[in-house]
């Protein structure tokens, strides 16, 4: 009898979209594709398709927490992937449950997707987003904000006058770009965090620019990749990067590897996205040769 295959498990926290564009189906396929095993608890069932969100409808908290401890109490946990919350009560609780993580494996990767709304601006919480991921932003060992969260969760944000210098400066991002990132990168590096993703792609001022250009920053150094901007506009690319890093890291990968890894898994399943309908296209995350014998 051959000998039984153990993969590294993520941890998940996730809401469900029921498009099965972005959300926590997005996280099990990214999260399968890097040979990894996604356990999933899903915080939030929304009422959306593969453009727009109608409705958030948060998990109670102490199911969340119980559901957890169920996998925490028998699977050991490589790493923890977390997308919305839906409440800050969900954020809270969740919290709790990265700590008790961290008693067992003080080191454990958390990866914190900072969603605070959709692509089209509907909100994906009952609560202030950004108010609601502060215990969260405590725990997290790499958050991955596109250029708007970025911003958002940066200190500064709350100055008017900030926040007209910063509109001025959009003529200008190619140059001054860099300089907003690294400003909102480390206002980040707090606590547990020591690497920051910022994902280009998202109003980042370039429209005429052929790439989209994601920095990863730690404390001390930068890294820059560019990957070509593809034609169309796609549902759940943030989610399946952040879940394709969290499988590549509870891999045993370094840092540098997941990243480059996960981000080429992301490019491969946005070039070969498909249609379920008119609007956003669906990353291709399945392997489907695998199914299809092509």
């Amino acid at each position: 009898m051959s000998q039984v295959v153990q993969r590294p498990c993520v941890l998940v926290f996730a809401g469900h979209d029921p498009s099965g564009g972005a959300g926590i189906q997005a996280d099990i396929e990214a999260i399968a594709g890097q040979g990894a095993h996604p356990l999933v608890v899903i915080t939030a069932l929304t009422v959306q398709d593969n453009d727009r969100v109608y409705a958030v409808h948060p998990v109670d908290a102490g199911l969340i927490v119980r559901q957890a401890a169920a996998l925490m109490s028998k699977m050991a946990i490589a790493a923890i992937k977390i997308g919305i919350v839906g409440s800050r009560d969900n954020a809270e609780a969740i919290a709790r449950c990265v700590q008790q993580s961290l008693v067992i494996n003080p080191v454990l990767p958390v990866v914190l997707d900072t969603v605070l709304g959709s692509g089209h601006g509907d909100a994906l919480g009952r609560d202030d987003a950004v108010p609601s991921l502060h215990s969260l932003l405590a725990l997290a060992t790499l958050i991955t904000p596109n250029l708007p969260e970025a911003q958002r969760l940066s200190p500064e944000n709350g100055s008017q006058r900030n926040q007209l210098e910063s509109q001025a400066r959009q003529a200008h991002q190619a140059i001054h770009g860099l300089q907003d990132r690294h400003r909102w990168a480390q206002a980040l590096l707090q606590h547990r965090c020591t690497d920051v993703l910022i994902k280009g792609g998202h109003a980042d001022g370039e429209p005429d620019v052929d790439y989209v250009r994601n920095s990863w920053f730690t404390r001390h150094s930068l890294h820059e990749w560019q990957w070509p901007k593809l034609a169309g506009e796609f549902h759940g690319s943030g989610c399946t990067l952040a879940a394709a890093i969290a499988g590549q890291l509870a891999s045993g990968k370094t840092m540098s590897e997941s990243l480059q890894r996960a981000q080429e898994f992301t490019q491969r399943s946005l070039e070969n996205a498909y249609a379920i309908a008119t609007g956003q296209q669906i990353p291709q995350r399945v392997a489907t040769d695998l199914f299809l014998g092509s």
